[in-house]
């Protein structure tokens, strides 16, 4: 996990709620960060988004379970399906950063 995490489940210092339970492996580095904003203060490359034809691949991990899942796996659940443990909904504002 890369940036700023305050804890074990990938909360990070910008977003750190329980419902923020998720890191998104970014495409352009293949590494984890769980939000935008901690991938622009410490990567050293702007971030580029998943692109369409990539939705099948895994994208987004679970930080209570560990479990990992495609851009449409995520994207149409509210909570992970492997431990139910709840997403914040407020991340779907975001989803044009981190998806196609």
């Amino acid at each position: 996990m890369y940036g700023p995490t305050v804890d074990e489940q990938t909360r990070c210092v910008h977003y750190r709620t329980e419902l923020d339970v998720i890191a998104i492996r970014y495409v352009c580095c293949d590494r984890y960060y769980p939000c935008h904003l901690c991938h622009e203060e410490t990567a050293d490359h702007p971030a580029r988004p998943w692109p369409a034809s990539a939705r099948d691949q895994n994208a987004v991990l679970c930080g209570v379970c560990g479990t990992e899942l495609s851009v449409n796996e995520y994207v149409s659940v509210d909570a992970c399906p492997h431990c139910a443990a709840a997403f914040n909904p407020g991340c779907a504002l975001h989803y044009p950063l981190y998806f196609e």
